[in-house]
């Protein structure tokens, strides 16, 4: 008898047992690596499906949108000052809806973003652990009120209440739109910075009060400087879901791409145009058609320039906190 066979006969048997399982011809450890390969091949399908449908996207958008190109100049597309696509004589300036959409989106973020800030220093550290547990979803329910109602209160309830102080101010206008979009998108910019907020290491505060800091110091000087990163996330996030929405300005702010500054008149963004178009019957290949592609285009260019913007900032900050 050899000595590995004298020594397996004298370990005991639970030994042998481990021994069994551990080696890799084990039907149960086979199992378990067949099991654990799935779940590894469902998660990687699942993060590429988002990268998949986000290529396919821009592929679409850029593959419709260059036969755009070859009727209309690229620098007439970028400082036109008209945007008239469906008229008999067609003016193809994008700076109106561009306009219309950064316009609608800074009014929106000057009521979003101190709102927002606010209220998720008062949720972060103001408010006790229980009550928290109740605002705070209380406050996100917001976030699943449709927008097509946002839309009709808008129209129906805000410019009515906003003409009371501006007599001038016309059935359709930016203003109200603007100022609905941005109590749609407090919940958003709420709860990612509250989330960023209460992820500050607690001895910071301890130490900043240590030194006879108020909560109020506390707060402004030390936790949103130090959760400024998640911050930026919720801010664009905030900036991206404005720019973005559509319903608000299709009801709210009249549809008229015009070239103006003036919250008070009408303007179009680039998804109200969209949906304008969109309901109309345009041939396939017609230069109407291809204007909605371009539309995108834009509008997509501009979500990653912020999205860039944001990341970098966040960067920025996480590096020197």
């Amino acid at each position: 008898m050899g000595i590995d066979q004298e020594l397996k006969m004298t370990r005991p048997l639970s030994v042998q047992k481990t021994v069994s399982f551990t080696s890799a011809k084990h039907p149960a450890r086979r199992l378990r690596r067949l099991r654990e390969a799935v779940i590894e091949s469902l998660l990687l399908l699942a993060a590429g499906s988002s990268v998949f449908v986000t290529l396919a996207i821009v592929f679409i958008l850029v593959s419709e949108s260059l036969p755009f190109f070859k009727h209309v100049p690229i620098l007439e597309f970028l400082t036109g000052r008209e945007w008239t696509p469906m008229f008999s004589d067609p003016k193809f300036g994008i700076l109106p809806l561009v306009a219309g959409t950064f316009l609608t989106t800074g009014i929106a973020l000057l009521l979003a973003i101190p709102m927002g800030t606010i209220a998720a220093v008062f949720l972060s550290e103001y408010m006790p652990a229980r009550a928290r547990e109740v605002v705070k979803p209380a406050l996100e329910l917001l976030a699943a009120v449709p927008t097509v109602v946002y839309g009709f209160f808008a129209l129906l309830f805000v410019t009515p209440l906003l003409q009371k102080a501006l007599p001038d101010l016309a059935g359709f206008n930016v203003l109200s739109a603007g100022l609905v979009i941005g109590v749609m998108i407090i919940p958003y910019v709420s709860s990612l910075s509250e989330d960023a907020m209460r992820a500050v290491p607690s001895h910071l505060r301890e130490a900043s009060y240590a030194v006879g800091a108020t909560r109020f110091q506390t707060s402004f000087r030390v936790v949103i400087p130090a959760g400024f990163s998640g911050l930026t996330s919720a801010y664009v996030l905030g900036i991206s879901r404005a720019v973005g929405e559509t319903m608000v300005v299709a009801i709210a702010a009249g549809m008229q791409p015009n070239l103006t500054i003036n919250p008070t008149e009408p303007a179009a963004t680039i998804t109200a145009f969209i949906v304008q178009v969109s309901l109309g019957d345009l041939p396939h290949g017609s230069i109407g058609y291809q204007s909605i592609y371009v539309a995108g285009l834009t509008l997509l260019s501009l979500t990653l320039a912020f999205n860039l913007i944001g990341f970098a900032l966040r960067r920025k900050f996480r590096e020197a906190y």
